[in-house]
C-alpha cells in the first residue's frame, strides 16, 4: 500500500486501548438505550468523527443520507482514515479504527487538539452494532474499502481504484443497524435534522447536508452558518421579542471560548452549553464561570452607572438570567466529563478561564453600549421584583396548606402508599373524568387530581402570576418538590410520585390542555422531565365491536387492521365507537385501557434536544404570531381533522 502523510496524520497516530466484544453483549451501556435514541446515536457517533476533522481544520462538508434499505451513509471531505499498516497492531490502521474500541486519532494530541469523542465509543461501536458496514476512504490517490459484519472484517482493506483529479480525499461510512439489536430501525428525518443543524451552528462555515432517499420528494436540508452561534441565538429567539437588537458575541483569539447571548421580554432563561460540540445539559465548570461573570459584570456596571440607586431589594443570579438566551461553546483539550453520557464538565481550570474571558470582554461591550446596559438592568430589576412577589405568594400557599389535611389540595384523592417510587399521580382533565378515574384507580398506588379547565399559559406569565393560579398551586402542592426556579427552592427528595401522568381527552381541547401542562413542566419543573418522571397517558381513540367481541384501538392504522380482521371473519356488522372524552368510558373501561399497568399505553416525556424543545414551546405558546403561523404551515401535513 502507498503511504502518504496528509497534514501529519498517519498510522502511527492511531493508539489502541482495548477490544470490542463487550459492545454487542451490553449495547445499551455504550449508546444509552436500544430504542429510538440509541438508534440515532449511531449516526451521531459517525458524524462526530467528521466534526472532529472540521475542528482540526481539515473538513468543511459533511453529508448524511438515509437510504431506502434502512442504511445510513455519512460522507466527509476530511483527511481520510489512514489505511497503511499500524506499527503496533500490524494490521491496516482503518481496520484497527473500525474494530477496536477506543482506537483512533483523537487520543493523540498532535492529531486532534480538541475532540468530542474522548468518552464516546466511536465508529467501532457503530460497526459492532451493525449487521453490515462499509468503510470507503479517499486517500493517498486511491479509493480504499473494507467491509464488516457485526464488527468483524469480511474483507481486507482493498485498493478499489485510482482517484480522478476531481475527487477529493475523505471518508464515507455506510452502515445497516443490526435487527438482532434494534427492534425499531426507522431513522427519523426530523430527529437527525435537529442535531445536524445544531452542529452546523456550532461550527461556522461547515456545510452539513441531510437527505432522505426513502421518499420520491427526497427531502433535503442543508445547513451552513457564517455567523455560527450568533445565528443559533436568532434561531432560538425567533418567537421572542428582543429587548436589544444586537446579539452579544464574545470569544478569545483562539475561539476556545465562544459566547453569544441576547435578552428578550420573556420570563424564562435558555442557556445552552457545549464542550467540543457535546451538549452539556447538566452544565459544569464552564457554566459556573459564565454565570459568575454575567452576574458580577452586570451588577458592577449597574452600580457604576447608578442604575440600582432606587432599588431596595436583593438581586440573585436568577434575576440576571431571566429572559436570557445564550449559547456557550468551549473547546477543551482534555475534557473531564462526569459519566458516560458526557453531560457535565468537571475540569476545574475551565471555570476561571471562562469567567475571565467573558467578564473582561462583556465589561468592554457594556461600556460601549450604555443604553443596552440600562435596558438589561431594568429587566433584571423587574425579575427581582416579581421574584419577591412570588416568594410572598409561595408563603401564602404554604400557610394555606398548613390548615389543610396533611397540607394537600382538597381535590386530591391521594393513594395509600407512601413509597414515592411506587406512586403515580394522574392529572385529569375535568371533574367528570376525575370522578371516573377515582373509581377506576388502584387506591394503593394511584392518586387522582382533577383539573378544572385550562391552566395558565406560563410562557406568557411572570412567576408571581404562575403561583397565583389555583390549578397550578394544587399541582405544585401535590407533587411536593416546589418549583425549580432555583436550586434553593426545588427539592427532588420531596417528590411524592415518581410517575406524574397527564391524562386528557383525545380531542383538540384535550391536546391544548396537555400542551399547557407540558409547557408548565418544561419551564417550571424541568428536572422532573429530565429525570423521566412525566408521562402522557394515552386513552384509546376507538372501540371496535362485533357481537360480543370488543377491541380497543389507539390509532387509525390499528383500527383499520382490527376492522379488516373482523370483517374477514364474517361474524356480523362491526360497530365503531370514537372516544373523544375520558368521560365516555365507564370506570372499568378506563382502568382496562388507560390505568391498568398491565395493559395501558404510556408515553414518557423526554427532552432529547433542549434547543428544539425550547423553540417549539416559545413558538406555540408565546406572543409572536408569525413564527407560529409558519410552524403550522410547515407541519400541516402531519395534522388530522378532529370532528
Amino acid at each position: 500500500m502507498e503511504k502518504q502523510d496528509p497534514a501529519g496524520y498517519d498510522a502511527s497516530n492511531i493508539q489502541v486501548m482495548e477490544g470490542l466484544e463487550a459492545v454487542r453483549k451490553r449495547p445499551a451501556m455504550y449508546i444509552g438505550d436500544l430504542g429510538r435514541r440509541g438508534l440515532h446515536h449511531l449516526v451521531y457517533e459517525v458524524v462526530d468523527n467528521a466534526i472532529d476533522e472540521a475542528l482540526a481544520g481539515h473538513c468543511n462538508k459533511i453529508e448524511v443520507f438515509i437510504h431506502e434499505d434502512g442504511s445510513i451513509e455519512v460522507r466527509d471531505n476530511g483527511r481520510g482514515i489512514p489505511v497503511e499498516i499500524h506499527p503496533q497492531q500490524q494490521r491496516p490502521a482503518l481496520e484497527v479504527v473500525m474494530t477496536m474500541l477506543h482506537a483512533g486519532g483523537k487520543f493523540d494530541k498532535d492529531t486532534y487538539k480538541v475532540s468530542g469523542g474522548l468518552h464516546g465509543v466511536g465508529v467501532s461501536c457503530v460497526n459492532a452494532l451493525s449487521k453490515k458496514l462499509e468503510a470507503s476512504v479517499y486517500r493517498d490517490g486511491h479509493l480504499w474499502r473494507q467491509t464488516y459484519a457485526c464488527g468483524k472484517p469480511t474483507s481486507g482493506v482493498e485498493r478499489v481504484r485510482t482517484l480522478k483529479p476531481s475527487e477529493k480525499r475523505g471518508t464515507t461510512i455506510r452502515f445497516w443497524p443490526d435487527s438482532d439489536i434494534f427492534a425499531d430501525r426507522h431513522f427519523r428525518f426530523d430527529t437527525l435534522s435537529e442535531r445536524l443543524r445544531e452542529l452546523a451552528y456550532l461550527n461556522a462555515n461547515v456545510r452539513v447536508v441531510l437527505e432522505d432517499c426513502r421518499t420520491e420528494s427526497r427531502e433535503r436540508e442543508e445547513y451552513c452558518f457564517e455567523g455560527g452561534i450568533r445565528e443559533f441565538v436568532s434561531y432560538l429567539d425567533e418567537a421572542r421579542k428582543p429587548i436589544q437588537e444586537e446579539i452579544i458575541y464574545i470569544s478569545d483569539d483562539e475561539k476556545t471560548v465562544e459566547l453569544a447571548m441576547r435578552y428578550n421580554s420573556g420570563f424564562s432563561s435558555n442557556v445552552l452549553s457545549f464542550v467540543n460540540n457535546i451538549n452539556t445539559h447538566e452544565g459544569g465548570t464552564h457554566i459556573s464561570g459564565f454565570r459568575r461573570a454575567l452576574t458580577h459584570t452586570l451588577k458592577a456596571g449597574a452600580e457604576r452607572n447608578g442604575l440600582l440607586k432606587n432599588f431596595k431589594g436583593d438581586l440573585s443570579g436568577d434575576d440576571f438570567r431571566e429572559g436570557l438566551t445564550a449559547i456557550l461553546s468551549v473547546k477543551v483539550a482534555e475534557p473531564q466529563f462526569e459519566g458516560q453520557t458526557k453531560t457535565k464538565l468537571g475540569n476545574s481550570e475551565v471555570q476561571g478561564i471562562v469567567q475571565g474571558i467573558v467578564g473582561e470582554r462583556f465589561r468592554i461591550w457594556l461600556e460601549d453600549h450604555p443604553r443596552e446596559l440600562k435596558s438589561i438592568i431594568e429587566k433584571v430589576v423587574l425579575a427581582a421584583t416579581a421574584r419577591q412577589a412570588a416568594r410572598q405568594a409561595r408563603e401564602m400557599v404554604q400557610r394555606k396548606n398548613a390548615f389543610m389535611s396533611g397540607g394537600l389540595p382538597g381535590k386530591l384523592a391521594d393513594c395509600a402508599s407512601r413509597s414515592p417510587e411506587d406512586c403515580e399521580l394522574y392529572l385529569v382533565e375535568g371533574d367528570s373524568a376525575g370522578g371516573s378515574a377515582k373509581q377506576a384507580r388502584d387506591r394503593h398506588f394511584q392518586a387522582i387530581l382533577p383539573l378544572r379547565g385550562k391552566i395558565l399559559n406560563v410562557e406568557k406569565a411572570r412567576l408571581d402570576r404562575v403561583l397565583e393560579n389555583e390549578e397550578i398551586k394544587n399541582i405544585i402542592t401535590a407533587i411536593g418538590t416546589n418549583l425549580a426556579y432555583s436550586d434553593e427552592d426545588f427539592s427532588l427528595e420531596k417528590l411524592r410520585y415518581h410517575k406524574v401522568m397527564l391524562m386528557t381527552d383525545a380531542d383538540v381541547d384535550g391536546a391544548h390542555i396537555r400542551t399547557l401542562l407540558l409547557t408548565f413542566f418544561y419551564r417550571h419543573l424541568r428536572p422532573l422531565v429530565d429525570l423521566g418522571h412525566v408521562y402522557i397517558a394515552l386513552p384509546p381513540l376507538y372501540k371496535a365491536k362485533q357481537g360480543k367481541r370488543e377491541q380497543y384501538c389507539w390509532s387509525d392504522e390499528a383500527l383499520r387492521s382490527v376492522v379488516g380482521e373482523m370483517q374477514s371473519n364474517g361474524s356480523g356488522k362491526v360497530h365503531i365507537q370514537r372516544y373523544k372524552g375520558l368521560g365516555e368510558m365507564n370506570p372499568a373501561q378506563l382502568w382496562d385501557t388507560t390505568m391498568d399497568p398491565a395493559s395501558r399505553q404510556l408515553q414518557q416525556v423526554t427532552i432529547a434536544d433542549a434547543a428544539a424543545a425550547d423553540r417549539i414551546f416559545s413558538t406555540l405558546m408565546g406572543d409572536a404570531v408569525e413564527p407560529r403561523r409558519r410552524f403550522i404551515e410547515r407541519n400541516a401535513r402531519y395534522a388530522t381533522l378532529d370532528v
